[in-house]
């Protein structure tokens, strides 16, 4: 089923829960998101392969050899979110976006807008965290 959202669409609390047009604007979200991602990781790769490092200066080798090392550990988080963004593209197909992974609960919109591959309500993510920090101090 084709869905066109109007172009100031924002999800409300007054619709159904993960309605088509819902599923529709996530959808458009984490696309786009994931577009920017590839974007950017393009034009990491295009200034990493212009060539080496040709600082005489070792000074400014090193804060050259830094910045390499910080945008690589950049791009390797946004392949990692990139993989997650995939996963939530995955539950959109599925059906299961939106709903908590250990409640079956919605999620909330709210918390869908700020971070649309969330897999657990703020609930579930609390006792997550908490139960990661008790056996963290253990």
């Amino acid at each position: 089923m084709m869905v066109t959202l109007p172009p100031d669409y924002r999800p409300s609390e007054d619709e159904e829960f993960m309605s088509p047009i819902q599923v529709e604007y996530f959808r458009q979200k984490l696309l786009r998101w994931r577009a920017d991602l590839l974007r950017d990781a393009t034009g990491t790769l295009a200034s990493l392969s212009e060539g080496g490092i040709h600082e005489s200066d070792i000074t400014d080798r090193a804060s050259v050899e830094t910045d390499r090392a910080l945008e690589l550990r950049t791009r390797d988080r946004a392949r990692k979110l990139i993989s997650k963004i995939d996963q939530a593209l995955g539950r959109l197909e599925s059906g299961t976006y939106g709903y908590c992974e250990e409640t079956d609960e919605p999620i909330g919109l709210r918390r869908l807008e700020a971070r649309p591959i969330a897999t657990l309500s703020i609930e579930a993510q609390e006792r997550h965290e908490k139960m990661e920090r008790v056996h963290r101090d253990d």
